[in-house]
């Protein structure tokens, strides 16, 4: 006996009200003291291909003055502290969340909500967000409860993995998933050019999606991780006492390309990139889907959807691929097959085959 076929059924998404992408750019290269590191700067974050990025903090009404922030969170003087930064997280995390989850329309059948699944590696309290979800949307108090923290930009896949394993086993189940990031908060106080690239994307973003035995939406059909070898370093994140602490390589795009190669055929079941019609891929960076064209020989219009959730919102780490996904499910005719994959710390490429039903 073949088992319960999972369905991704709807996903709504929510940004906070404030675009502080211009802001920051201005901010930070007043922040990098050589002036060719800001000519490098200027030229790749104008070839970032990002026009918007959202935060929980308002931008100042001149980001050239003492502070990036409306609200005085970072100043040139003073940046928060870990206790801040999750106070911060505290404030803001909850009403986003319910804004995504309200989004999806589910009335009566909230209550009908077996299991909550919630990722986020930008912050983290308790009670949390699944409790504060139980009091403000009505679901059944008794609803099964999972967090899954700190995976990074590919947690919503290890989401998707579980809830598909979810109603495998009990077919009646439906799960909730909210993917929700506030990246924002972790701004780090730097005058490397590194270091202020991999700021230059993040913004903050929340997913919420519901996954059932029911047959509508995106079928979940397989999941394939790929491990890059001798990349452990390339991308990390760490809490420290100024915050969480990221590290990006630019050796990223290579060895996603090369990981890529290595592992398409795995990742595709053994058929040809040629045979997907959507691609859901997370959008890193414009050099991570570059890199994903490349190794998969995809066409210039693959990843349309990709590079349009970058260009209006950044990389929101784990929500993003939702983002996209929420376009793909839109835009797919039925029976079209799809493939998502997310990167993260590890390098690990999370992968998903789908279809649309």
């Amino acid at each position: 006996m073949s088992p319960t076929p999972a369905y991704l059924n709807q996903i709504r998404t929510s940004v906070p009200p404030h675009d502080v992408h211009s802001a920051f750019v201005r901010f930070a290269r007043t922040l990098l003291e050589e002036p060719r590191a800001r000519l490098v700067f200027d030229r790749l974050a104008t070839k970032s291909k990002i026009d918007h990025r959202f935060s929980v903090l308002p931008a100042a009404d001149d980001p050239e003055g003492e502070c990036v922030d409306g609200a005085g969170v970072y100043s040139r003087r003073h940046f928060p502290t870990t206790g801040q930064r999750m106070e911060l997280f505290e404030k803001y995390a909850p009403a986003l969340a319910v804004q995504a989850v309200e989004k999806l329309s589910l009335g009566a059948d909230a209550r009908r909500i077996t299991h909550v699944i919630v990722t986020s590696c930008t912050g983290m309290y308790a009670p949390g967000i699944d409790l504060d979800l139980i009091e403000t949307c009505g679901l059944d108090p008794s609803v099964e409860r999972t967090m899954i923290g700190f995976m990074g930009c590919y947690a919503a896949i290890n989401a998707m993995k579980l809830a598909r394993h979810i109603v495998r086993s009990a077919p009646a189940s439906r799960v909730l998933m909210v993917n929700l990031e506030l990246c924002s908060l972790h701004f780090q106080l730097t005058h490397t050019l590194e270091q202020m690239l991999s700021f230059l994307v993040f913004g903050d973003g929340c997913a919420a999606s519901v996954i059932s035995a029911e047959p509508q939406g995106l079928a979940l059909d397989s999941f394939h991780a790929a491990l890059v070898p001798n990349t452990r370093d390339l991308i990390t994140w760490n809490v420290r006492d100024s915050g969480f602490e990221m590290f990006l390589s630019g050796q990223v795009p290579g060895a996603i390309t090369r990981g890529l190669q290595r592992a398409a055929s795995a990742i595709l079941g053994g058929a040809s990139p040629a045979s997907i019609d959507r691609w859901a891929v997370h959008p890193g960076g414009r050099s991570v889907l570059d890199a994903v064209e490349q190794a998969l020989t995809l066409t210039p219009d693959a990843l349309t959807a990709s590079r349009s959730i970058l260009k209006r919102f950044g990389n929101m780490s784990s929500a993003t691929v939702m983002f996209v996904l929420q376009s793909v499910l839109d835009a797919a005719s039925a029976g079209e097959r799809g493939c998502a994959m997310s990167f993260g710390p590890g390098l690990t490429a999370e992968t998903m085959l789908f279809h649309k039903v």
